[in-house]
């Protein structure tokens, strides 16, 4: 199924993509951050790829690109559930070389697509970008419990002030604002479809680092990630990291094998308890909240690594 704004045909630089399920709540502030975009709106494109959603998602869409008729931006239904499914459709899709993935509760700045244009225009080398993510709490305040220790949660990335390249002391571009020529995409055949919920963005940075190391963190392309009320819940908290951990298993598995699994596992199982050490720790500096919740984060992990069932969102 196909919703196409048909009057432009020029070819763009850059294609946003934005896979979405059930998060109309967010998707029509995520579209309008796009339409004020510092750069020309006949350098990008905009992909809007609906996995399924049984909400408002697809009509809001609809109607945005109607009312935004100088924008290059077209409607597509994924059937297939599941994130990398989406993803790997945003590629196929994509008609220019670069392609930007934006969270469908994101909203980016005006110069977000401009710089990184201007980035990989500048150095023909560079194959991929992340970017900086800064939750909003869009619904209450930051919640108590919340610690650097729990940023992934969140999707805070932040690495300072000044580009630089991933290297070991950092982790990798976050899916809710990662971008990657289409080319290097391909050569490292796309998303993981097995991982249908958190980890591909993980496993697409290793992959793509087989070939070359050129991915860099951009400030400058920065975005608001919204939290809302119902995602700050322990319920939603619990059911996160259990996810995580399951993925975390299919993704070494399919990448290195069993022996990695092996070696993940006593990884985790270090964590765990170094989490419980700094729950000691908190608690001694009556902390005793924001260290309870670095402990479940690793312990729910570990559980759903140990996990057979595979979690489809």
């Amino acid at each position: 199924m196909l919703f196409k704004n048909m009057q432009i045909n020029k070819e763009p630089a850059v294609s946003v993509v934005i896979c979405t399920y059930n998060r109309d709540k967010f998707i029509g502030e995520a579209l309008n951050c796009l339409a004020k975009q510092t750069l020309s709106p006949e350098l990008f494109e905009i992909i809007v790829v609906d996995n399924k959603s049984t909400d408002n998602t697809a009509a809001i869409t609809k109607h945005f690109i109607t009312e935004h008729p100088e924008l290059n931006m077209r409607y597509v239904l994924e059937p297939n559930k599941g994130l990398s499914f989406a993803r790997n459709r945003g590629i196929t899709e994509a008609r220019a070389p670069i392609i930007t993935y934006i969270d469908d509760d994101a909203e980016v700045i005006p110069g977000f697509l401009q710089s990184i244009v201007n980035f990989m225009q500048e150095d023909k080398s560079v194959v991929g970008i992340g970017g900086k993510v800064i939750p909003k709490y869009s619904e209450s305040e930051e919640p108590a419990w919340m610690s650097r220790y729990l940023d992934g949660m969140v999707g805070r990335i932040d690495y300072g002030p000044t580009s630089k390249r991933f290297d070991s002391t950092m982790k990798y571009p976050g899916g809710c604002n990662m971008t990657y020529t289409k080319e290097i995409l391909q050569k490292a055949g796309g998303f993981n479809n097995q991982l249908t919920f958190r980890a591909d963005d993980k496993d697409i940075f290793f992959q793509v680092t087989r070939y070359t190391n050129n991915i860099y963190y951009l400030p400058e392309a920065a975005l608001y990630h919204n939290m809302d009320r119902d995602r700050l819940t322990f319920a939603n908290f619990k059911k996160l990291f259990l996810k995580s951990g399951n993925e975390e298993k299919i993704r070494v598995r399919s990448e290195k094998g069993e022996i990695a699994v092996l070696k993940k596992f006593f990884e985790l199982i270090f964590k765990t308890s170094a989490s419980l050490a700094l729950y000691l720790f908190h608690l001694l500096k009556g902390k005793e909240l924001k260290g309870r919740y670095i402990f479940f984060s690793q312990w729910y992990t570990l559980k759903g690594f140990l996990q057979k069932s595979v979690f489809v969102r």
